[in-house]
């Protein structure tokens, strides 16, 4: 038996986040010096230490500018640190989107620009198209985050109403030869899903972000929907000379966590490190999971760890917003079905440290979450339907906040399964 099962799961979620330290992999990918300027841009949750770690590894002059979210951030002596609001855009992030396009004007072909790209950058660059504002941006933005679209395809519609994002920051850069560093957090690491890809173009036009609006049912006003229309983004090939990657990624992390747990004698099972879908539902499942295995005799190794990563969704229907993210809830769904199951610890959060709207990363939950918060006055399914997954977490002293950690590379779920104890 493992003597502090949340201690073990919080370890791998710590040599999870460790994987995807900026440092070490900049290390790897710094580009050669320029014979002119070295300019730094960027934008997401990691943007802050990345740039901080650039800084110490750069042998030569540097300027820039990246923006990374309200809340901590890691200092630079040369890098200016601008924040702004995510996942809803404020003006912060007008004023953040407005400096990287400035930072890049005027420069020549002996020039470098290194972007430094995590995820989040999305919302942390608002840059609506002429005639909008920073209402129309924000508008869109709640409609697809209340949608239940999944992040790669919500990040089409946003590269379709900006002018930074899908390619356009890349443009603006052009003729300086532009290094794109990344940290990714979306499902299957594309380069140009990141933040939405302002240094990234892709093949997506408008009528692909058009269609995404209609499959997903997402009412927006004519004007919007004219504006996405008519949107053109650059090609690839078409943004200049231009080298991509990918330095931390989802895959890279669980793996790494799946090494920590079997240095420790318990047996990894990685399932995947791209699952999506709602985050009620993938949490039954991943409980259907770990039922299965904690009461099957063979062939199971036990103690076992199931090990999984991606980006579910949550789907707000009726406007009814509750406190809580996604880990929270795809957690509270899962505790339900393992009620009264022993030998069953889980662990969902994200890897920025961050669940949706309050201050913890996740959640952990066993056999016992359910009952705890009907002890502490609550009704686990019913503050499941309004998606009040922080506050169940909260009445059952469940919560997970191990404060923001400078990377994001997606969700982290780990699902601990010892043997059942003897009757």
């Amino acid at each position: 038996m493992i003597a502090n099962p949340r201690a073990f799961l919080a370890d791998l979620f710590a040599r999870a986040v460790q994987a995807a330290e900026p440092e070490a992999a900049l290390r790897r990918v710094l580009p050669e010096r320029p014979k002119g300027r070295t300019v730094v841009v960027g934008a997401g949750k990691a943007a802050s230490q990345m740039a901080a770690a650039f800084e110490r590894l750069w042998d030569g002059p540097l300027e820039g500018v990246v923006v990374a979210r309200h809340g901590p951030v890691e200092p630079c002596r040369h890098i200016r640190v601008l924040q702004a609001a995510h996942p809803v855009p404020d003006t912060a992030g007008i004023a953040g989107a407005e400096a990287l396009l400035r930072q890049v004007e005027g420069l020549t072909a002996d020039d470098l620009v290194v972007a430094l790209i995590s995820g989040g950058g999305s919302a942390l660059l608002p840059a609506p198209p002429h005639g909008f504002e920073l209402a129309d941006e924000i508008a869109l933005n709640q409609a697809l985050l209340a949608s239940g679209a999944p992040i790669a395809a919500m990040n089409v519609v946003r590269k379709h109403f900006s002018r930074i994002k899908g390619g356009r920051l890349a443009e603006q850069a052009r003729p300086a030869r532009l290094v794109t560093i990344i940290v990714s957090d979306v499902p299957g690491d594309s380069p140009a899903a990141v933040a939405s890809g302002p240094t990234v173009p892709d093949e997506s036009g408008a009528d692909e972000a058009l269609r995404i609006l209609r499959d997903y049912r997402i009412d927006l006003p004519a004007p919007i929907l004219a504006a996405i229309g008519r949107a053109e983004a650059p090609r690839p090939g078409l943004a200049g000379d231009q080298t991509v990657k990918v330095i931390a990624s989802a895959r890279v992390s669980l793996e790494a966590a799946a090494a920590e747990a079997a240095a420790r004698g318990v047996t990894p099972l990685l399932i995947s490190d791209g699952i999506e879908g709602e985050a009620r539902d993938i949490g039954r499942m991943h409980a259907a999971l770990a039922r299965e295995f904690a009461t099957r005799t063979a062939p199971v190794t036990r103690p076992l760890v199931m090990i999984s990563g991606g980006e579910t969704t949550v789907t707000i229907r009726d406007g009814i917003y509750g406190k809580g993210g996604r880990n929270s809830e795809l957690l509270l769904a899962a505790a339900i079905d393992i009620e009264g199951l022993a030998g069953v610890t889980a662990l969902s959060a994200d890897t920025d440290g961050i669940d949706g709207s309050e201050d913890n990363a996740g959640a952990f939950c066993d056999g016992g979450t359910a009952a705890r918060i009907r002890a502490a006055g609550g009704d686990a399914r019913s503050l499941l339907a309004r998606h009040e997954a922080w506050s169940a977490f909260r009445l059952a002293g469940d919560l997970f906040v191990p404060g923001p950690t400078g990377t994001n590379v997606n969700d982290f779920r780990a699902f601990l399964i010892e043997d059942q104890p003897r009757r």
